[in-house]
C-alpha cells in the first residue's frame, strides 16, 4: 500500500514500460560478501519494453509498482561448488512465510533439493532488487511467474555446460533432484560441479525456456516445504530487532507526547540522569498531521542498558503542549460518525435510482454498525538498531518496506541514500505496523546525536499508546423490500477517518483504496445500489491494519445480511446467498463503481470480481461446518463471506455463549478460494491465523481517546485472545485449482469474515444482536 499512497500524493518519474530479461551478471557487482568462487549467479534484470522480447506470464501488478520506473524483483540465485543453492529472499518474514514460498518455488523449477537451498536476506535496494514492500497480500501473486522463470533459467543453463562437458545435445542433459544427468552415456554430475562452466553461458532467451509440467512439481502445490527459519524460530536462534547487539552499543527508550501534534513544554532531566547507567536525555523534535513515518517526538534517555534507559524514562518529569488533537474523545466522535452516516454523503457509486427505490418501497429496513480504533500489537514491539560513523548510516530493523525506510531515513537524517543501508531482521509479527518506520527515524538520529550504535526500544505500552491505529468508523446500510421481500435497492454509507490523513492535508473523506474495500464493489445482485462517503477528520495517526478497510466493511455488509435474514424470517446463509445473486463476473461499468476502482493493484479483467466463486466458498464452508444442524442452547452457528485482496474467503464460526457473557469459539470452518494454491502449508496457517486475529478482532479489540491520549495501554485493557479461550479447531478447505488461474493472496484475506460471523453465531445462541466492536462479555449481559 506505501508505493500507491506515495504515488497518489506525489509526482513520479514517467514510467517506462518493462518487461524482464534474465542476464548473465557477476555475482560480485550483485551480492557483496556472498561466497566467491566457482559458482553460478543469475538476476533477473528489468529493462525498458523494446529491450526485449515478451514472455509469457502472469498480467499483474507487479509489473507496475511505482517506483520511478516499472519494474519487477530482481531475484538472484548462485550455486557453490559444494553444491549448495543460495537464494536471495526479498519479502520480510514476519510469518506469512513469503521468504520462504518465492525461493521454494524457484527451487522447484530449478529441482533442487530443498536441504541444498541456502536463503539470504537481501538489504534495502529496490534499483537492484525491485519493489520489497511486503504487505498487500501479494508476495506470490506478483512473483510466482517470475520465480518459476528464474528457476528453469538455472536449469536450463545447467543442463547446457553438462551437455558442453559431455559433447551430447542439451535436449538429452535432464536435471532432476539437483543432478544433471545424461542416460544415454551414464554422465551424470551435482548442480555444484557444473556451476562454474554454466557461469560462463549467457542466460537463455527466457522465451525458449522449457518449464516443469504441473504433474512434476516437487514442492509448489504441495505443502510440504515448511518456513525456512522454522528450526531457529523453535529454538530461540532465531534474530530478530532487539536481538542484534554491536560493540559499543547504547540502548534508548522515548518518552513521547501523549497526543498526536503535543510538544515539549518543559522538562526536568536531573532525576532521570542520576539513574545508574544513564548517559544522556535527548529532546526529539515532533512532527504535526500530517507526517507521514516521521517521529512524535519527545525526549529520548539513552544508557548502557535497557532497565536503566526505562528506570530512567520514569523518573523525567515533562510537561507536555497538547496541541490541538486534545480535543479528541471517541465517544463524542462515534457519535457525530453516526450521525454523519444518517445524512447524505459524496456519492462514490450511483448504481440505478436509489431515492425512487426507497420512495417507492413496501418497507425499508436499515442498520448501523461501528467499530473502534484498533492497534496492530504484533508479539514482538518496533525496535530499530543504527549506527552512523564515518558519514555512513546503517540499520538492523525488523522493517516491511525495507527500501521505503532506507528512503525515508535518508530524507529525514540528510544522509545521502547511497549511504544508508538497511539491513531486515525477522519480524515478531508485522500485521502493518512495521510498514511504519518512526521507530527506525528514532535510532537513525539518536545515533548520529550520540556518535554511537544506539537500539530503539519500544514497549508494549508504547506500541499500544503511539501506534499507526486502525481507522474507527460508522457504516450505515438501509435497503429498499418490494411487496415479495425482494431488495430492490441499497443505500451504503461509510464514515471513517482516512489513511490519507497520515500523508496528506485531511480532507475528511476516504480514498479510492479505501474505497475499494467491500464498498463501491459491494457484490451484491441489487438494481439499485448507493454508495456514499461521509466527511470524518482524523485525530491521530490512521495507519494500514492487516486487511485494512476490508474488515469494518465485511463487519456492516455480513452482519447486515444477517439481520436482514431474521426480519424476513429466512435462513442467514440462503439470505447471504441471494444477496450474492447469480454466478456472473461483476461488470464495474454496468454496475457504476467508480473508474478508478480499486482491485489491489492488479488488472481487473485478470482479477474479476466474481460472485460464483464467492458463493462457492459460502456453500463449501457451510456444508463442511454441517450448517443447520442441531446445537444445545447457548450454542449457534455464524457465517459470513468476503472478498479481499483478489481472494474469496468464507467462515462458519461455531461459538459457546456462557451465563456470564464469555464468548467460546471451538470450531471455525473456513473456505478459501486463492487462486492456485502455491503454499498450501501456509494457506492454511494464515487462515488459522486470521481465525485468531478475527477472533481478537471481535471480542478484545478497541482502543478509544479521551482528552486525545490513548486510553489503553497494554494487555491488561487491550488484549488478545489466549490459551484458554481460542479458536480452538480451524478447518481451512481450499478450492483446488489448476496453475493457469492466478494465484492470489492469503496473508489477509482471512481476517475479515471472522468478527461478523462469529457475531452472527452470537445470536443464533443467544437471540442477541450487538452491532459495534469489540464486544464485550457485559455487552451480551446487557443486550
Amino acid at each position: 500500500m506505501l508505493h500507491y499512497l506515495n504515488k497518489h500524493l506525489a509526482p513520479l518519474p514517467q514510467h517506462v514500460s518493462a518487461r524482464a530479461l534474465i542476464e548473465n551478471v557477476s555475482r560480485r557487482a550483485f551480492l557483496k560478501g556472498s561466497a566467491a568462487g566457482g559458482g553460478l549467479v543469475v538476476a533477473m534484470q528489468l529493462l525498458p519494453f523494446n529491450a526485449a522480447e515478451a514472455f509469457e506470464t502472469y498480467d499483474h501488478g507487479g509489473h507496475a509498482m511505482p517506483h520511478g520506473v516499472v519494474m519487477d524483483p530482481h531475484l538472484f540465485v548462485s550455486i557453490d561448488p559444494d553444491g549448495t543453492v543460495n537464494i536471495v529472499t526479498i519479502r520480510s518474514e514476519m510469518g506469512t512465510g513469503a521468504r520462504t514460498s518465492l525461493p521454494m518455488v524457484i527451487a522447484d523449477e530449478l529441482d533442487a533439493d530443498w536441504t541444498m537451498v541456502k536463503i539470504t536476506q537481501a538489504e534495502g535496494d529496490e534499483p537492484k532488487y525491485g519493489n520489497q514492500d511486503t504487505d498487500g497480500s501479494r508476495s506470490m501473486r506478483h512473483h510466482i511467474q517470475v520465480c518459476r522463470q528464474m528457476g528453469a533459467s538455472v536449469r536450463h543453463m545447467l543442463r547446457q555446460a553438462a551437455a558442453d562437458a559431455w559433447g551430447v545435445d542439451v535436449a538429452e542433459v535432464q536435471a532432476i533432484n539437483h543432478e544433471v544427468i545424461h542416460e544415454g552415456s551414464g554422465n551424470r554430475a551435482g548442480y555444484g560441479d557444473m556451476g562454474q562452466a554454466a557461469m560462463a553461458l549467457a542466460a537463455p532467451d527466457i522465451t525458449t525456456i522449457d518449464y516443469k509440467d504441473e504433474s512434476e512439481f516437487r514442492y509448489i502445490g504441495k505443502g510440504e516445504v515448511q518456513i525456512y527459519d522454522l528450526h531457529d524460530i523453535t529454538t530461540g536462534a532465531a534474530i530478530y530487532g532487539a536481538d542484534v547487539v554491536l560493540d559499543g552499543m547504547k540502548y534508548a527508550v522515548v518518552a513521547r507526547p501523549p497526543v498526536v501534534g503535543g510538544k515539549v513544554k518543559s522538562v526536568d532531566d536531573s532525576a532521570a540522569l542520576a539513574v545508574p547507567g544513564v548517559e544522556r536525555v535527548i529532546q526529539l523534535d515532533g512532527h504535526t498531521m500530517p507526517a507521514k513515518f516521521l517521529p512524535l517526538g519527545g525526549v529520548a534517555v539513552v544508557a548502557n542498558n535497557t532497565y536503566a534507559a526505562l528506570k530512567g524514562r520514569d523518573a523525567l518529569v515533562i510537561e507536555w503542549d497538547d496541541g490541538p488533537h486534545a480535543v479528541y474523545n471517541s465517544a463524542a466522535y462515534m457519535e457525530e460518525m453516526k450521525a454523519t452516516a444518517e445524512q447524505p454523503g459524496k456519492a462514490i457509486r450511483d448504481q440505478g435510482d436509489v431515492d425512487a427505490a426507497l420512495s417507492s418501497a413496501a418497507k425499508t429496513f436499515a442498520r448501523t454498525y461501528t467499530q473502534d480504533h484498533m492497534a496492530h500489537i504484533p508479539m514482538e514491539p518496533p525496535a530499530a538498531l543504527a549506527n552512523y560513523a564515518d558519514g555512513k548510516l546503517e540499520i538492523w530493523a525488523p522493517v516491511q518496506s525495507p527500501y521505503g525506510t532506507r528512503q525515508d531515513v535518508a530524507e529525514y537524517t540528510g544522509v545521502p541514500i547511497e549511504d544508508v543501508r538497511v539491513n531486515v531482521t525477522l519480524l515478531g509479527g508485522g500485521f502493518g505496523r512495521k510498514s511504519k518506520c518512526d521507530y527506525v527515524h528514532e535510532a537513525a538520529k539518536l545515533s548520529m546525536e550520540v556518535g554511537a550504535p544506539v537500539r530503539v526500544q519500544w514497549t508494549r505500552q508504547d506500541d499500544v499508546q503511539h501506534s499507526f491505529y486502525h481507522t474507527t468508523s460508522a457504516e450505515r446500510i438501509e435497503v429498499a423490500l418490494d411487496a415479495d421481500n425482494k431488495p430492490t435497492g441499497m443505500l451504503y454509507r461509510s464514515v471513517a477517518p482516512s489513511i490519507l490523513s497520515t500523508f496528506a492535508e485531511d480532507s475528511g473523506y476516504q480514498f479510492f483504496i479505501e474505497y475499494g474495500m467491500g464498498f463501491a464493489d459491494l457484490p451484491f445482485e441489487i438494481d439499485n445500489i448507493r454508495c456514499e462517503n461521509g466527511q470524518a477528520m482524523a485525530h491521530t495517526r490512521i495507519g494500514w491494519f492487516r486487511s485494512v478497510s476490508n474488515i469494518p466493511r465485511a463487519w456492516a455488509v455480513q452482519s447486515f445480511a444477517a439481520e436482514l435474514a431474521e426480519e424476513l424470517g429466512k435462513d442467514q446463509k440462503e439470505m447471504l446467498l441471494e444477496l450474492i445473486g447469480s454466478p456472473r463476473i461483476i461488470d464495474p461499468k454496468a454496475t457504476a463503481m467508480p473508474e478508478d476502482l480499486w482491485n489491489y493493484g492488479d488488472p481487473y479483467d485478470e482479477f474479476p470480481n466474481d460472485t460464483g466463486r464467492l458463493a462457492n466458498v459460502v456453500e463449501l464452508a457451510a456444508e463442511k461446518a454441517g450448517w443447520g444442524k442441531e446445537l444445545p442452547e447457548g450454542e449457534g452457528l455464524g457465517i459470513a463471506v468476503h472478498r479481499s485482496f483478489l481472494t474469496y474467503v468464507a467462515a462458519v464460526c461455531h461459538v459457546k455463549v456462557e451465563a456470564d457473557g464469555t464468548v467460546r469459539v471451538p470450531e471455525v470452518h473456513m473456505g478459501v478460494d486463492c487462486g492456485f494454491p502455491a503454499n498450501p502449508e501456509r494457506i492454511e496457517s494464515q487462515m488459522q491465523g486470521a481465525a485468531v486475529q478475527g477472533m481478537t478482532v471481535a471480542l478484545n479489540s478497541g482502543i478509544t481517546f479521551k482528552d486525545g491520549r490513548a486510553e489503553q495501554s497494554n494487555f491488561d485493557d487491550y488484549d488478545v485472545v489466549r490459551i484458554d479461550n481460542y479458536p480452538q479447531d480451524v478447518y481451512v478447505h481450499v478450492v483446488p485449482h489448476k496453475f493457469e488461474t492466478h494465484a492470489t493472496g492469503v496473508g489477509e484475506p482471512g481476517v475479515p469474515p471472522i468478527a461478523p460471523a462469529i457475531v452472527n453465531a452470537i445470536f443464533n445462541a443467544t437471540g442477541k444482536r450487538l452491532r459495534h466492536l469489540p464486544i464485550r462479555p457485559e455487552d451480551i449481559r446487557d443486550a
